[in-house]
Parts: C-alpha cells; sequence; structure tokens
C-alpha cells in the first residue's frame, strides 16, 4: 500500500478495521494492534521486516460507540519498500508481487525519482489565475466552493507554493484551445470544412461545450425505410458513446505536456484523440473490461464530485458495447477513438438535393454531409451556425460564411419554406429554431 501510495502521488494510505468494505457502515473491531504475532509484538514485527523503515503508526477512536482502528501508512520515498526482501504492490484489491509487473516497478522508480510530472506537481506557466467560472460551474451543480479553501482542497497548488497545471486548467483561461476540424471527404488532405474552437476557457465549460457540438454534429435522419405510418429518426451516430469518449479524452488527456486533445469529423466517421497512454497502473485487459485507473488523479476527482463521470469504469464498456473495440487505436503516444456515421442512404440517391452546382462540383459528390443529403452546403453552414448560438443575425452569419448578406437571406428563406427552421420574437431580440 505504500508503494501504491507513491504510484498514485498520495502522501499516506490507510488500513482501517471497523468500516464494512462494502457499505462503509461503522461496524466496530476487535482487533488488536499490540497483541503478538508469531512470539513477536504485531507492530515491532512489521518494522522490523520492512526494507527501508518506515515510520507508520496506528491510531483508534471511538466513533458512537464502535471502536474503529486505523493503520497510516506513510508513502515510499527514494525507493520502493520491500517486505522480507520482495516489494509488492497493490492494484485495486489485490497484492501483487512487482516482479511479475516489471514495466509498474519502472514507473514506480521514476516515481520516487522525481521524473514523473502530473498536473498536480508541474507548476503552471500562467501564475495570474482566476476562478469565477469555477465558482459559478460548481454553484451551478448546487455546490458552494469555499473563497479560503478552495485552492487547498482541490489541490491547484504545487507543494512549494505555486499554482499547477490543473489550476491552469480549471482557470477562467486554461490557455488551451481545443478545436473540432470539418473535412469534406473521408482524410485530412479532403478540404477544411469548419473549425470550431472551444478552448481558452475553464476546462469545465470547454466540455460542455464539446459535448453540445456533439449534439449539433449529430443529425437526425428520416428513415423512411418500410414506412407504413410514422417516418422514423435515426441519429448519425450512438449519442453515449460520443459523450463517454469525449470525457474520457479530456480526462485522461496527457495535459502536463502542454497538449490538448484533437477531435476530426470525416465524412463518416469522428475520430477523438487524447494525447499520452495508459495510466501506469492500468493494463489493456483492465481498460476494456472498465477497471478505473485515471490518468489524472485529482481531476478525476473533481469529475466524480461534479457528477460529470464515475469510478465504476462504465465508460469504455458502454463504447464496447455499441460499437467494438476495433474502435480503439492505441499509437505511441495517443489513443484514438473512431465513432463510425450510420448513414441511412447512399450518397448517389441524393444527387438531385445538390441546388448549388458551382460550390459543391460533382467531382466533390461523395462527400456525406447533410448538405448533400437534404440541403446545399450553405444551407447546412448556415443550420450550424443557428443551432450553435440560436441568437446568431444575418450580418455575423455573412461575416462568418464570407458571403453576402443578401445570399444569406435568401437561403434562410429557402429554409423556412422547407420548414427546417423557424424564427420566434423580433429580428433584435428573437432567436432561431430548428425544426
Amino acid at each position: 500500500m505504500l508503494n501504491a501510495a507513491a504510484v498514485h502521488h498520495k502522501k499516506y494510505a490507510y488500513f482501517i478495521w471497523g468500516i464494512d468494505d462494502v457499505t462503509h457502515e461503522i461496524t466496530g473491531t476487535t482487533f488488536n494492534q499490540y497483541s503478538d504475532h508469531h512470539k513477536e509484538p504485531y507492530q515491532n514485527y512489521l518494522a522490523r521486516n520492512l526494507s527501508p523503515s518506515i515510520n507508520f503508526k496506528f491510531e483508534e477512536a471511538d466513533i458512537d460507540g464502535k471502536r474503529v482502528v486505523v493503520l497510516i501508512i506513510p508513502a515510499a520515498e527514494e525507493v520502493p519498500t520491500s517486505f522480507r526482501d520482495k516489494r509488492y504492490l497493490r492494484i485495486g484489491s489485490s497484492k501483487c508481487n512487482l516482479k511479475d509487473y516489471p514495466k509498474r516497478e519502472i514507473e514506480l522508480f521514476k516515481i520516487l525519482d522525481g521524473r514523473t510530472e502530473t498536473i498536480e506537481n508541474k507548476p503552471a506557466k500562467y501564475q495570474d489565475l482566476t476562478f469565477n467560472k469555477l465558482f459559478g460551474y460548481y454553484g451551478s451543480k448546487g455546490i458552494t466552493l469555499n473563497e479560503k479553501t478552495f485552492v487547498k482542497n482541490l489541490g491547484l497548488m504545487t507543494e512549494d507554493g505555486k499554482y499547477n497545471i490543473l489550476a491552469q486548467l480549471l482557470s477562467d483561461d486554461s490557455h488551451f484551445p481545443v478545436r473540432v476540424s470539418i473535412f469534406t471527404g473521408k482524410n485530412k488532405a479532403s478540404d477544411l470544412f469548419a473549425v470550431r474552437e472551444f478552448g481558452y476557457n475553464c476546462l469545465l465549460y470547454t466540455l460542455d461545450d464539446l459535448l453540445r457540438y456533439g449534439d449539433v454534429l449529430n443529425i437526425r435522419q428520416a428513415d423512411e425505410r418500410n414506412r407504413i405510418v410514422e417516418r422514423k429518426e435515426v441519429l448519425l451516430f450512438d449519442s453515449d458513446a460520443f459523450r463517454e469518449a469525449m470525457i474520457n479524452a479530456v480526462l485522461h488527456n496527457k495535459w502536463v505536456d502542454g497538449n490538448e486533445p484533437m477531435i476530426s469529423v470525416f465524412s463518416d466517421r469522428i475520430e477523438i484523440l487524447s494525447r499520452g497512454t495508459l495510466a501506469p497502473m492500468q493494463t489493456m485487459e483492465g481498460f476494456f473490461i472498465g477497471e478505473s485507473v485515471p490518468v489524472n488523479e485529482k481531476l478525476s476527482e473533481i469529475f466524480l464530485q461534479l457528477h460529470i463521470s464515475e469510478k465504476s469504469g462504465r465508460g469504455v464498456p458502454k463504447i464496447i458495447d455499441k460499437y467494438s473495440r476495433d474502435i480503439f487505436t492505441f499509437r505511441e503516444n495517443s489513443i484514438v477513438v473512431t465513432i463510425p456515421f450510420e448513414w441511412i442512404n447512399s450518397v448517389e440517391e441524393k444527387n438531385n438535393y445538390i441546388e448549388d452546382k458551382t460550390e459543391v462540383p460533382k467531382e466533390k459528390t461523395d462527400i456525406k454531409s447533410d448538405a448533400i443529403q437534404k440541403l446545399n452546403a450553405r444551407h447546412e453552414r448556415i443550420m450550424l451556425e443557428m443551432k450553435n448560438n440560436p441568437d446568431i443575425t444575418i450580418a455575423e452569419l455573412s461575416r462568418i460564411m464570407n458571403i453576402s448578406s443578401t445570399a444569406i437571406s435568401n437561403c434562410i428563406s429557402e429554409l423556412k419554406k422547407e420548414g427546417k427552421i423557424e424564427r420566434t420574437g423580433s429580428l433584435k431580440a428573437g432567436h432561431w429554431i430548428l425544426k
């Protein structure tokens, strides 16, 4: 446990008698830490067999008339600690011999040697940080942060009193750009259709924006196959799988290296790339079956507190259940989740919908986008902008799309006639509604 505490960058590990493992109910204990073990005082027996020696101690308390005993175990320092000349590591609920896990042993030595940087121990590049948005986000979840203690409680400072990378991520300006790039074809050699930027914000709000934009991209397709009375609507991709993949990408990204996740949208898929590899204590099999081992442990605790994620480890299994293991690609310095699009109709069946031949040349009609299937490219872009910002004006659309206000107005008129959009309120105070 003391070696595991070092791996997880904790100062102490604890072993408790008198608490139920599952329910955490206080049950009490008759354990006697002063008894003999093999005709030797138990505490002496532990101290004699540990190398190097550590200053562990027992504490006990009476809680509601029930006795509870705690063994306080300082984390290993400088070198891994051994018991009877064997090095052990706590992995989940199991005790494992480190010699059977050489990669984990190497990682433990790196940590003890001070060579492993984390978002908690690495100072932020920027120290003039403010946290108004963080307070607002917690408040929206019904949690009040204490202005005097939140920095310590959330672990936003290094031991020498500087804001760390975690603080930078949660500040009003994280200084990290997170972009969604949309390409017209199946690879990055195709034309870049649009780029949406959601960074330079408190990471919690950035994640919310990314998840909302996923809803914008997730087109509801009209499925008229075998239609009898009602027309069905089929989503382009599984929204739950997208949500889990996006949360994992942000949560487990190797922010300490100064790089952010990368999201690329192609005509047939979304690729969500997070920097770094599996957590040091994670195995490939453990990853797929849902053993939760966070890369950024304190950030994981914050996500858990805010009910953004959970430690049940259901995220990856939920993605696999919808798709398969094959959508995960493990590269040398990144992990990519590829979420395929489930198009109902082939593009050839919809080519007669291409209204503006000058903007969508025939040689590019392999683009599987809602623009080709139902509307032209301009119409789709306008609807995307309206869904992302219902208050957007014609002038703003003209500037963003680099076409005249008259052209925008004509497109809007066509969309209204087709029942795709509706305007509520005045031109100044109203907003757009997508049907």
